[in-house]
């Protein structure tokens, strides 16, 4: 066994946790069907939103955790329930009176808002898969449409006439007397007007696999179950998704917990064998709730990407899975100094500390060497007091205090660079808010300025740090109220960096004038 899958086999990291429990799976036979099959679903009713990411990353970070302690082969399909019916408009769309046209037809024939495809659906599928090509996924991509009208469905949808007492029997357990009275798990999908209908069955003809019921109109129809002339309610098709391709492994958010005994149940009674779950918590905006795609509140993918690396939104989605998060644009300068720092951290750390270090599933293992000589928070700063309008004006300051450093050297850094001055010019500078010194506060500034007036010292980082203290020490109690007061009068923030070090990067002289304009209340008026 090499030392990595050694390594793998014990690890306490979330993604070989579940490898393992997977694994167990086949550890009598492996699978007749030659392969493990992962599989994400996403509901194509609004714009995918950061959240699906997640859900496809986490799957991806699980299946390359299996195949480093497994030499079965694995897939990852992609599956999209463009097939349900358009139950309310999105808000975040455009032409929204040309979509109430098509109310309860299914996402594929639903007109394009924004006339780009042939459908809604279409639009949304190719967003998503836009969005996981960014990424690099690998995975195979399944519409629930097709599925349906191609035939691949067919045998699963007959096992549902042959159960229908049975599948019915688990689903009424769980509905009101009043959705039990007209339920049932068959949706039909009207010959004429093309829409989702939600009607009771007349009957359910195993002799023919056909379902007769009446429409909205009172009108009886008949319809064959197979062809995408009917579709299963979301439940059930849950279900008999995973019976029909034999699924072995699928997460999906805390909402949907309380229906997998539901989802593993038809699954069996289908003939299949219910999968391995994992359950997530919940991302909420800045208000503390729930994304949602039709509301389009918290944060896009193409937004974190405005702001960050791909890697650092993949060091977020790593974090903790079971635990809600507020997923918000104050979240990003954490994720990028904390992903920058388990990279240097990673090359120096036994095989057992890196399988447990974020940036091993990020990278699968291929993880690469961070070149960020300064922290994306502290180039938030330099962008804040020295007024950048470009990367070109930070890389000013970035050359001097690392003479070595350059665009061409420094990729990294100098991505991160262009992302802190959009970052400062869209949330930072509005939010800044500057306050005078008090007078114990303006005894520690003045000590520090003509400490720095007259340094000869090493211009590093913990040298000038030693300064700062040294103002401060003596005078504040807790010392934090100092640094709180640097922030606050010099940076109009209510925290920021290691001073030290933002002092030999922003410049000894640089940080005297900001001293003294800050003494001089010239930092308040340039705020007004």
């Amino acid at each position: 066994m090499s030392d990595l899958r050694e390594a793998a086999m014990t690890s306490k990291a979330w993604p070989f946790e579940e490898a393992r429990r997977l694994l167990k799976r086949y550890e009598k036979a492996p699978p007749e069907k030659g392969y493990v099959l992962f599989e994400t679903g996403y509901g194509p009713s609004g714009l995918p939103h950061i959240g699906t990411f997640g859900e496809v990353l986490r799957t991806t970070m699980i299946r390359r955790a299996f195949e480093a302690i497994s030499d079965i082969p694995t897939r990852l399909i992609c599956f999209s329930d463009d097939m349900d019916g358009m139950r309310k408009i999105p808000g975040n769309v455009p032409n929204q009176d040309r979509l109430k046209e098509d109310i309860q037809k299914p996402l594929t024939s639903v007109y394009d808002p924004f006339e780009e495809f042939e459908s809604f659906g279409h639009h949304n599928n190719a967003m998503l898969r836009r969005f996981l090509d960014t990424f690099g996924f690998e995975y195979e991509f399944y519409s629930a449409t097709e599925f349906y009208k191609s035939g691949q469905f067919d045998e699963v949808l007959k096992r549902a006439v042959d159960k229908y007492d049975d599948v019915m029997k688990v689903m009424l357990k769980s509905l009101r007397d009043e959705r039990a009275a007209t339920y049932s798990i068959f949706l039909p999908i009207h010959p004429e007007t093309g829409r989702v209908l939600y009607v009771p069955m007349k009957s359910v003809n195993k002799d023919d696999y056909t379902i007769t019921f009446d429409d909205e109109d009172g009108k009886e129809w008949t319809l064959p179950v197979t062809g995408g002339n009917v579709k299963l309610q979301w439940k059930p098709d849950f279900g008999a998704r995973w019976a029909a391709l034999a699924v072995d492994f699928e997460m999906y958010g805390k909402d949907h917990s309380t229906n997998t005994p539901i989802y593993d149940r038809i699954c069996e009674i289908l003939g299949g064998k219910k999968p391995e779950h994992f359950t997530y918590e919940l991302f909420l905006d800045d208000k503390g709730q729930k994304i949602s795609k039709s509301s389009g509140n918290g944060i896009s993918i193409d937004e974190w990407l405005s702001y960050a690396s791909t890697e650092s939104l993949s060091y977020f989605m790593f974090q903790k899975p079971k635990t809600a998060k507020r997923l918000y644009f104050d979240v990003i300068p954490r994720a990028m100094d904390e992903y920058h720092q388990q990279l240097r951290a990673y090359p120096d750390q036994t095989i057992e500390q890196q399988v447990a270090n974020p940036v091993f599933h990020i990278h699968n293992g291929d993880v690469p060497a961070s070149d960020m000589v300064v922290p994306f928070s502290m180039l938030l700063n330099l962008a804040s007091v020295s007024g950048a309008e470009d990367k070109e004006a930070l890389w000013g300051f970035i050359r001097r205090y690392a003479p070595e450093a350059s665009p061409e050297a420094n990729p990294q850094m100098d991505q991160a660079a262009g992302y802190a001055v959009r970052y400062y010019n869209d949330f930072v500078k509005p939010e800044k808010v500057f306050r005078a010194p008090t007078e114990l506060e303006r005894e520690a500034l003045i000590e520090l300025r003509d400490a720095l007036k007259t340094w000869d010292g090493p211009v590093d980082d913990e040298a000038l740090q030693s300064a700062v203290y040294a103002a401060g020490r003596d005078r504040f109690d807790p010392l934090r109220d100092w640094f709180k007061a640097l922030y606050e009068v010099l940076l109009g923030a209510s925290q920021g960096p290691r001073f030290g070090g933002f002092i030999a990067l922003y410049g000894i002289e640089e940080t005297v004038a900001l001293i003294d304009k800050g003494l001089a209340g010239e930092l308040l008026s340039d705020a007004a």
